[in-house]
């Protein structure tokens, strides 16, 4: 594991350890995070501790021509249940994800620091918001960036309301061209979306 300095620069991830831990340190600059997820590369700290970097192998992602859709979920679509817009408040998308209570988390990774430099990401176009509404009221969404014009590196959503953010993923997935949306890391939610493993070389080369 290497600990980074001022330099914006990575090892290659190759090096990167058995839980895709790559390096510590450096900061959550746009040039380095740009450079980051360019490379297959992500941070992801807790408040207190250093940032670090990871690249697992394998890598879980969603094919969006092998998006699974249930029937509930279709007879919401049926339904217009919600109303999905994008870019319309990217800053109450990821401050409720950062306070989203999750399964076997204390806590939260998303940090102030994080917010501030996400949201830099986002004036300059790169970092996406999904918003998901019912009526008047913002009850899901999600958020994560554009790595060029074939993968969406998703980070992070949130719902107030049973099914919203999943709704929101559905919408944004099939309104999309993109050609792989990264998950990160496996999680039943999204294994039921059809999330699947691929080889860390094989993501890359869709970067």
């Amino acid at each position: 594991m290497q600990i980074l300095n001022q330099k914006i620069q990575f090892p290659n991830i190759s090096e990167a350890d058995f839980d895709g831990l790559l390096a510590l340190g450096g900061d959550l600059s746009s040039e380095r995070l740009l450079l980051a997820y360019s490379s297959g590369i992500f941070p992801w700290f807790s408040e207190g501790d250093p940032i670090l970097w990871y690249s697992p192998d394998p890598r879980f992602v969603i094919f969006p021509k092998e998006l699974k859709v249930s029937k509930s979920m279709k007879q919401l679509f049926k339904k217009q249940q919600f109303q999905v817009t994008t870019n319309q408040n990217f800053e109450a998308v990821i401050r409720n994800c950062s306070v989203a209570k999750r399964n076997g988390q204390e806590g939260t990774w998303i940090t102030e620091s994080m917010i501030e430099a996400y949201i830099n990401l986002h004036k300059q176009g790169y970092a996406i918001s999904i918003e998901v509404w019912q009526e008047d009221e913002l009850v899901g969404g999600l958020y994560g960036l554009d790595v060029g014009n074939s993968v969406f590196c998703g980070e992070s959503m949130f719902a107030k309301v049973s099914n919203a953010s999943k709704y929101g993923f559905i919408d944004f997935i099939q309104q999309s061209t993109y050609k792989l949306i990264d998950c990160q890391m496996h999680t039943k939610h999204l294994e039921s979306l059809g999330g699947k493993n691929i080889l860390r070389t094989e993501f890359v080369g869709y970067l």
